[in-house]
């Protein structure tokens, strides 16, 4: 063991003595605190237990990287909770179109989701496309990609924006072949 995880050990064995709960205990308060965001859980830990700040931060880097079911599980319940957000009241008849995106998109191999308010970012090694509700009648897909010809319904979206292109949806049909097509083109150059 190299002396940056013996020091995390350390930590981890002090935060436990320190809170008078073992690592599975403050595990269990994390994942029932119903709180997603980093900053939101270690603020709850330091408010909750008394933790100081580098205590905190570190029990939730490491409670939620422990192992790979539980950060993937994490993710999962993020990206939920967000869709169950943003794809509520009057949009709520939108999310179909989001599944079916996802559902294509997921076939391209591996990518990361990191769920923001009101859209989900779909990452690489940087964000290749955003999907989300623009409307309560449209979903809109952003694509960050060079190269493609703009028309119909591909739009060109104007320079220095996070995505170069945009396509309108509004029903489950249009999420078809050219439009799976251009999300491949943007995922295979953010790799």
């Amino acid at each position: 063991m190299n002396a940056i995880d013996q020091a995390l050990q350390t930590q981890l064995k002090n935060i436990q003595t320190r809170t008078g709960r073992t690592f599975e205990e403050l595990r269990t308060l994390i994942r029932k605190s119903g709180l997603t965001k980093h900053g939101e859980l270690r603020d709850m830990l330091k408010r909750e237990l008394g933790m100081g700040h580098g205590d905190a931060n570190t029990l939730v880097h490491f409670a939620l990287k422990s192992d790979g079911a539980d950060a993937d599980a994490t993710k999962a319940a993020t990206a939920d909770n967000v869709l169950n957000e943003i794809y509520s009241g009057a949009k709520a008849s939108l999310r179909p179109i989001h599944e079916k995106t996802m559902a294509g998109v997921n076939t391209f191999g591996p990518f990361d989701i990191a769920p923001k308010k009101g859209y989900l970012s779909l990452r690489r090694k940087k964000q290749f496309a955003m999907i989300g509700p623009a409307t309560n009648t449209r979903v809109e897909v952003g694509l960050n990609v060079k190269g493609l010809a703009a028309g119909g319904r591909l739009e060109a979206m104007p320079p220095g924006g996070m995505c170069n292109f945009k396509v309108k949806l509004t029903d489950v049909s249009q999420v078809d072949q050219e439009l799976l097509g251009w999300i491949r083109q943007a995922y295979d150059s953010a790799g």
